[in-house]
């Protein structure tokens, strides 16, 4: 354990602290071969459901191809796609929490995406196309980015209380297939100047324990600033944790040196077994679970150990609903919820939508969405303004302008005008945007 008292210039927010959004990379056949899409996206698609409610999903597509499936299988299983947006990236994999964008506040509170090097986990897996998603999203969504590529770091390598304190472990952050040119002390400064850590808790781990070479939030989780849930002795042996580093993780303290209160929960109770009853020879964790802003979703493996977990830590989140997740052909490929969530803070600095020049203007969503005939979008312009509605397809190119005159406006859009796939329409009115929305054609 070491503790810092270098000067912070960002900070990360713990992950129960409200969400914009959360992003996800969503499953393909390009790595794994032509069955693997359709045994994970069952998971993605629950996730994505009990997600929209409560926060922004953004998802990233590997092509308008695979896009056109993503709405399809979320509209097959009656999933809202108001709160769900998507960027077209090429990704080789869904795990957003390691290679995707952290989000943090700069001294001004302002948002700001740190973007670590990553390298397929010490260069067991491809991983080019994934190293470069948290540039791609800095462009996307105009947030400002800090190249940080000459430090190799996955978002699940962590767990932080959001007061100062985190635990890792050195087989998965300071090794040589991650930051070989790199001491721990300086990993350590570098951590603490861009996410506000001043208090590391280090494990040694086991490199080659599993493909993350046993990332730290398989087995230890920050519930909040206060409490570790983990796993008892005899199930963290079975993790592969030696007793001092059990010792080490239960009587762990936080900045101001007082202890965290321990919430165990068990493994599941068998080894897990795939949907096609393929044996994987080990049990899963429910550690692995993700806090968003209603639910908090966690792993299940049709397992009767399920719910007594999904109980345990329904009884840490009163104000928030538990949801289980299953993720058997998921673990199959090395990960569970946590691994491929990625949240984005909210912007404490944000004052809303431009407010146009005369307020009496506003745009609507279109009805039916999706539509496969015909849909209507209403929208008002006030007096004496210059509008314009333009829509756009997801290459950004407009298929549609108007320039509408004051007054109360519906126009019908038919199906045969447009191809399936998703657009955006935007409504401007001198020279202000009025609001975008969305729309989604599915013939």
């Amino acid at each position: 354990m070491t503790i810092h008292a270098q000067t912070i210039q960002y900070t990360m927010p713990e992950e129960t602290e409200q969400h914009e959004g959360t992003w996800i990379q969503w499953p393909h056949n390009y790595l794994y071969g032509p069955w693997y899409k359709d045994d994970v996206t069952p998971t993605f698609v629950s996730m994505t459901n009990a997600l929209q409610a409560g926060e922004n999903v953004h998802i990233i597509a590997y092509d308008s191809t695979e896009l056109s499936d993503i709405v399809t299988a979320l509209t097959n299983a009656s999933v809202p796609l108001t709160n769900i947006d998507f960027f077209i990236h090429q990704t080789d994999d869904v795990w957003s929490r390691d290679n995707g964008p952290m989000f943090v506040y700069d001294q001004n509170n302002d948002l700001t995406i740190l973007d670590w090097g990553f390298n397929g986990w010490g260069f067991d897996t491809p991983y080019s196309k994934c190293d470069v998603i948290p540039q791609s999203i800095s462009t996307d969504i105009g947030i400002p980015r800090i190249d940080l590529s000459a430090m190799v770091l996955e978002g699940g390598a962590i767990e932080h209380d959001g007061n100062g304190t985190m635990f890792a472990t050195r087989s998965s952050v300071t090794h040589s297939t991650r930051n070989p040119s790199l001491t721990e002390a300086q990993i350590e400064d570098t951590l603490t100047t861009y996410m506000g850590i001043t208090k590391f808790i280090w494990l040694d781990g086991i490199y080659g324990q599993d493909i993350t070479d046993q990332h730290i939030d398989g087995f230890v989780k920050f519930a909040n600033d206060s409490t570790i849930v983990t796993m008892d002795s005899t199930e963290l042996a079975y993790w592969n944790v030696t007793p001092a580093e059990i010792d080490t993780i239960y009587n762990a303290t936080n900045t101001s040196d007082d202890p965290y209160s321990i919430v165990t929960v068990p493994l599941t109770q068998n080894d897990v077994l795939t949907t096609n009853a393929t044996n994987l020879g080990y049990k899963g964790s429910y550690v692995n679970y993700y806090i968003a802003n209603n639910t908090v979703l966690v792993p299940t493996y049709n397992d009767p150990n399920d719910a007594t977990a999904l109980n345990i830590i329904q009884g840490i989140y009163p104000n928030r609903t538990v949801v289980g997740i299953d993720v058997r052909n998921l673990y199959e490929y090395g990960g569970m919820i946590h691994c491929i969530t990625q949240q984005q803070a909210v912007d404490l600095n944000a004052t809303g939508l431009i407010e146009p020049s005369n307020s009496s203007s506003q745009i609507n969503q279109n009805s039916p969405n999706p539509f496969d005939e015909f849909t209507t979008i209403t929208f008002s312009v006030g007096p004496n303004s210059q509008a314009m509605l333009d829509i756009y397809n997801l290459l950004g190119q407009n298929v549609l302008t108007l320039s509408p005159n004051s007054g109360h406006h519906k126009i019908v859009l038919s199906a045969t005008d447009f191809e399936s796939g998703i657009y955006l329409y935007t409504l401007a009115v001198d020279g202000q945007v009025v609001g975008s929305k969305k729309m989604i054609m599915n013939k």
